[in-house]
């Protein structure tokens, strides 16, 4: 009777979810709606299979309990290849059908895949320029540079509708995941890493953004809203941000990056050259070597003896392990120095 009363209990808490507003299940970007799809198709075609095996437990349940003594009892029976054939047919056909259309939309929803729609019934146009944006998931807020406008904001983006975005994405320090439910699904966002997302939002409003990877204390508060424009109101939203004397200088940006939880909407109307590589590369700070850089040295052989011999003219003690001929044509830094005081030694 206790546990009767429980779950009657839970009913108004039960009513409370209508008012929810799922939004994976009804988004407002092409790329997520066709996720949606994907995701009630495949939720379909299980059902197939667990519906009828629900029914068919409480039907066994109650036609064989012990007390109805009209059902057949059959103590010998051990195989019945018709039910066999149902059995392990049936789910090894949705298993195919599911494998079959992962592996396509796969493909078309690969995040990196440049977009060839805006919506079901609309191509992207030819002469359409996507809106490039380049994300920095930073300890516990997101940066937004647009190297094409020249401006960036904290914890706020904006795109107008039906033109296609091109999402760049690293973190500056611990891994987070970028995450707009309404436009496309989550991408990971890693230190010296660029992952990318093609989007589109096809209607104008007010969408929640936020980081769906656990990074650390300020985690819960790392949000953004997202602005869906016309372009009218895009083009409006950009002048507001180039009004700003506010710059993102390489000096600035080493400030912001410093951990802090709810940091209010910021705009910059000036960013400064290479931002987003030099974030990539860790090297904002003009004292650190980047990263591309050191790739670079070891791609010439490294600072190694194997690295610094290569540069000597007279035969190497290394030569048999190298091409000799290749070895007297490479230059290399052979030492870590300032930029003032690089010199190309051969």
């Amino acid at each position: 009777m206790i546990r009767k009363l429980a779950l009657l209990s839970l009913l108004p808490l039960m009513a409370l979810l209508n008012g929810c507003k799922l939004v994976v299940l009804s988004p407002s970007g092409d790329i997520a709606n066709q996720e949606s799809h994907l995701l009630m198709v495949a939720t379909y075609l299980m059902l197939i299979i667990i519906v009828p095996v629900i029914l068919l437990t409480i039907f066994f349940v109650w036609r064989y309990r012990a007390s109805n003594e009209k059902a057949t009892y059959d103590p010998e029976w051990n195989h019945s290849t018709g039910l066999e054939l149902i059995i392990w047919g049936g789910p090894l056909l949705i298993v195919i059908a599911l494998g079959l259309i992962t592996w396509i939309t796969t493909h078309t929803l690969d995040p990196y895949r440049p977009l060839d729609r805006i919506s079901e019934q609309q191509p992207v146009p030819a002469d359409v320029k996507p809106l490039t944006v380049e994300v920095v998931a930073l300890d516990w807020k997101w940066l937004f540079i647009y190297p094409d406008l020249g401006i960036a904001t904290v914890n706020e983006l904006a795109a107008p509708v039906n033109v296609p975005i091109r999402f760049k994405i690293t973190a500056s320090n611990v891994m987070n995941s970028f995450y707009i439910p309404a436009l496309a699904g989550q991408i990971y966002a890693m230190p010296s890493m660029q992952t990318k997302l093609h989007a589109v939002i096809n209607e104008p409003g007010q969408y929640e953004g936020f980081s769906a990877n656990y990074s650390g204390a300020g985690f819960s508060h790392m949000r953004f809203k997202f602005l869906g424009m016309s372009q009218q109101d895009f083009d409006r939203w950009v002048q507001a941000g180039k009004s700003h004397k506010n710059e993102l200088t390489r000096e600035v940006y080493l400030t912001l990056e410093k951990p802090s939880i709810k940091d209010p909407v910021q705009f910059y109307g000036s960013v400064a050259p290479e931002l987003f590589s030099a974030v990539i590369n860790r090297c904002v700070d003009s004292k650190d070597m980047c990263k591309s850089q050191m790739a670079a040295i070891d791609a010439k052989g490294g600072l190694g003896l194997g690295g610094i011999d290569a540069l000597a003219s007279k035969p190497s003690p290394y030569a048999a392990l190298f091409d000799g001929n290749a070895l007297k044509k490479q230059v290399v830094v052979s030492q870590l120095c300032t930029a003032k005081e690089a010199v190309l030694r051969e």
